[in-house]
């Protein structure tokens, strides 16, 4: 699949079969969508592509930084790579983009960039300014330009009962097994492995803090979790801690993670955490003694969850 970071450069001589959203999490009803417009390229001949936006429109409409989002965009793109996209478009949401009539977009960006013979849409989907234009606008656009629209009835999206907003809320509340579910792969975390304090290394448990970069990625609810990374092209699993460490007067929330049976040098590497299950809330330990034994419980949890996940 091509990314292609700026609409403005690319032009397509080919017809396509077009779906236009957010897409964030890339989830099973998502999916189901994506998979509907790989087919119907393959069946009438059309390149597949997604006209998707970055920053969320939230972020710049509203000046809402409070929003969080389950992938970063480059996770997004590599979740709908492995999907078998012919093609991702990335346009960048601004104020002046959001001015946009329904015509002019569905001129500008549907037949004169990409080219589009057949647009599939959900049957709620509004576009242009204000969002002022529905389906039914779409569909007499399609007449006059030349393309076929395609409805996703009320149905076909009911019967993947899930969204983004559920996917939130579940990680929010640690529910991290329920958000794979929702999801269809492991929730992740991407970021580059940073110095920190050496606590784990005296607590015999040396961990990676992981910095992400993002700052409107969601982080999920502090606590720890099991979970596993491709490290030099090795899976590792490990026991992962999102929170302030209060045990040893932590003053800012850190994500480290505590590789099982690993001891390379991993300092300046980025790498892609995937979330398997959640052992428990973080707390705050009368001691220190106290907490390494906990991790030691912990290890144990998790030793005895890989175990039961290999036999499999």
């Amino acid at each position: 699949m091509s990314k292609v970071k700026n609409i403005e450069t690319y032009k397509s001589n080919e017809p396509t079969v077009v779906t236009i959203g957010t897409f964030d999490g890339v989830h099973i009803g998502h999916q189901k969508i994506i998979k509907r417009i790989i087919n119907t390229g393959k069946i009438e001949g059309l390149q597949s592509v997604i006209l998707t936006f970055f920053p969320h429109p939230r972020m710049v409409l509203q000046k809402d930084s409070s929003i969080k989002l389950i992938n970063t965009i480059n996770e997004r793109h590599d979740i709908l790579d492995d999907l078998g996209l012919d093609y991702l478009l990335i346009k960048e949401f601004t104020k002046e983009f959001s001015r946009l009539s329904a015509e002019e977009f569905v001129k500008n960006i549907l037949v004169e960039k990409l080219n589009a013979k057949k647009v599939i849409i959900g049957y709620d989907h509004r576009f242009g300014r204000n969002r002022n234009a529905d389906i039914n606008d779409l569909k007499v656009f399609g007449e006059t330009f030349g393309f076929e629209v395609e409805e996703i009835s009320v149905q076909d999206i009911n019967d993947v009962a899930v969204s983004s907003t559920k996917i939130r809320t579940a990680l929010n509340e640690g529910e991290i097994e329920k958000v794979n579910a929702y999801l269809g792969y492991h929730f992740m975390l991407t970021g580059k492995v940073t110095k920190g304090r050496g606590l784990g290394n005296k607590l015999g448990f040396p961990t990676a803090n992981i910095k992400i970069e993002e700052d409107y990625k969601l982080i999920p609810k502090q606590g720890s979790y099991i979970v596993n990374a491709m490290i030099n092209d090795k899976l590792v699993y490990g026991m992962m801690n999102i929170g302030m460490n209060p045990t040893v007067n932590g003053d800012k929330q850190t994500i480290e993670v505590h590789f099982l049976d690993f001891n390379e040098d991993i300092y300046g590497k980025t790498l892609k955490i995937e979330l398997l299950h959640r052992i428990r809330d973080e707390e705050k330990f009368e001691s220190v003694e106290a907490l390494k034994l906990q991790l030691a419980k912990d290890k144990n949890t998790a030793l005895a969850y890989i175990s039961n996940q290999d036999a499999k």
